[in-house]
């Protein structure tokens, strides 16, 4: 039997388990107002990950115009704080 840390074991664990997606939506969110400041932070309803599709709802059609310009940008930059492909498309509603 091989010896992992708790870390190791805990990754693992979520790895397997259908908690990965809820925890990269909450890591998400986290970085949101972060990534794209509060004014655009103020202004989004919700934001979820599905499979590796990131969804982005706001009820602001300036906003979401903006946002579709950026879509790109913005799973690249997702990606790069969660330091993994956790994004590959991204939808506006």
């Amino acid at each position: 039997m091989s010896e992992k840390s708790l870390g190791e074991a805990m990754q693992a664990f979520i790895d397997k388990s259908r908690l990965k997606q809820g925890i990269k939506a909450a890591q998400v969110e986290e970085i949101w107002e972060e990534m794209m400041g509060k004014t655009i932070s103020k202004y989004t309803d919700k934001i979820e990950i599905m499979q590796t599709t990131l969804f982005i709802t706001t009820s602001v059609g300036p906003l979401k115009h903006e946002l579709l310009f950026q879509k790109e940008l913005i799973i690249r930059k997702v990606n790069e704080k969660l330091g993994k492909d956790a994004v590959s498309k991204l939808v506006i509603r």
